[in-house]
Formats: structure tokens, C-alpha cells, sequence
């Protein structure tokens, strides 16, 4: 083997290992640091020969491009249902799931703002969501931060990568779990204008977003992964 062949096999295998260990889609910037190379040529043609080799296999997990450019390891929808029943821990735990819920709805959102709604104990949930890449803060001219989620909230939970979109969608979770309230001691009509048909609430018992139990982690049980962070 030359030593450019074997560099390209170092190079395939530490892309390998970087989809595998990220756990999201990453995008080609996010790559060619892990490969050495600054050449979008390279880092595509690494990525070629990775997903060659993953289609060859036949196996259960494949190589994607998706529409935005982004590169991921994932296991192929055909194998979806079936694992359903072994992947039962939860990406967030409560106090996280409803601080990003929070801000989903929200979005674009002032970090204050945040605070203010949801408690001082939040700062951890950011942080920790930040790291995982579900949200971005951008600073501002006042010190503070706008929030608004990523892309990879929406991949994760199966959510549009327009936030609007992606607040319709989630209000029509909320309508699913029986979830009228968005804020601690405030009633809001989620649903009033906004989506055609859900005008009424139709008698549903109240929950409030902010002390809801466990009832919205159980009803986006469908989206959990694999890790189990945060705590409040």
C-alpha cells in the first residue's frame, strides 16, 4: 500500500469513527478537520468511499448525504419499528425536554426571557443543550442571547427545519398530549388561529408545559435516543 493509499484508509476510517461518535449529521466544515484537509474534493471523496463500502455490506446501518449537504451514520428506516423496543432512554430527561420545548415554541427567543419563564436552573439546560447541538445561541448587542434551535432538533425529533413549520408540528404534539398551557401559571390557546381545525380544544383536561409530570417525555417517547441527560 502507498502512503496515499494509506492515508486515504486512515481517512475513511477516522470518518468513520467521527459520524459514528457524533451521533447527528455533520457538515462538510465539521469534517475536513477531522480529515486533515482543507479540499471539499477530499473529504467528498472519503465520503464516497465510505459509502461504497457500507452499501456493499448490505448491512443494517448506511451512509447518507441529506438535502442540506450534511453527512450521516444511521440505521436504514427499514429497521425503525424494530428497534423501537431496545431504545427506550430518553435524549433529554424532563427539565431539559421542557426547556427546549420552551424555546421551540418560542424561537427566535431571548435568553432572559428564558430565565425569567422557566428559572435560574435553566443556564444548565443550555449549556448541556448547546454542547448537544439541539440549540444556538447567537449574543447580542445587549449582552444577553437570541436561542433558536438547530437542525439537529429537527432531525432528532422528526420536526421541520423552518421554524415555523416546525412550531406547527409541535403544537400539534402538544394538542396530542393535552398540553393547553405554555407557560407557569399563564393559559394560553396554543392552537387559536394558527392551524385550521384546532380552534377548539375540545374539552381536553388541562396540562401545563412548565409542570406537566412526566406526560410530555412519555408522549415524544417515539423520538427518544439513546443517551439520558440533564436532571431538572
Amino acid at each position: 500500500m502507498s502512503n496515499r493509499e494509506a492515508l486515504t484508509e486512515q481517512r475513511v476510517q477516522d470518518l468513520e469513527a467521527v459520524l459514528y461518535s457524533a451521533g447527528r449529521p455533520l457538515t462538510l466544515d465539521e469534517i475536513k478537520p477531522v480529515l486533515k484537509t482543507k479540499s471539499d474534493n477530499v473529504s467528498k471523496k472519503v465520503l464516497s468511499i465510505l459509502r461504497k463500502r457500507y452499501n456493499a455490506r448490505d448491512r443494517a446501518l448506511e451512509v447518507v448525504r441529506l438535502k442540506d449537504g450534511r453527512v450521516a451514520l444511521q440505521l436504514k428506516q427499514k429497521y425503525d419499528d424494530f428497534v423501537k423496543q431496545f431504545n427506550n432512554k430518553p435524549l433529554l430527561k424532563l427539565g431539559p425536554l421542557k426547556t427546549l420545548s420552551y424555546i421551540a415554541f418560542h424561537q427566535p427567543v431571548d435568553q432572559r426571557q428564558v430565565i425569567a419563564d422557566r428559572g435560574s436552573h435553566v443556564y444548565a439546560h443550555l449549556r448541556m443543550m448547546e454542547n448537544m447541538g439541539l440549540i444556538h445561541r447567537a449574543r447580542t448587542d445587549d449582552r444577553s442571547f437570541t436561542i433558536t434551535t438547530t437542525s439537529f432538533y429537527g432531525d432528532y425529533f422528526g420536526f421541520s427545519h423552518n421554524p415555523e413549520r416546525s412550531k406547527v408540528q409541535l403544537k400539534q404534539v402538544f394538542r396530542e398530549l393535552k398540553i393547553t398551557k405554555m407557560e407557569n401559571g399563564v393559559i394560553e390557546n396554543l392552537f387559536d388561529g394558527v392551524i385550521e381545525g384546532l380552534d377548539e380544544l375540545d374539552e381536553m383536561d388541562e396540562g401545563v408545559l412548565a409542570d406537566s409530570g412526566d406526560r410530555l417525555t412519555q408522549g415524544l417517547s417515539q423520538y427518544t435516543g439513546s443517551s439520558n441527560n440533564g436532571s431538572k
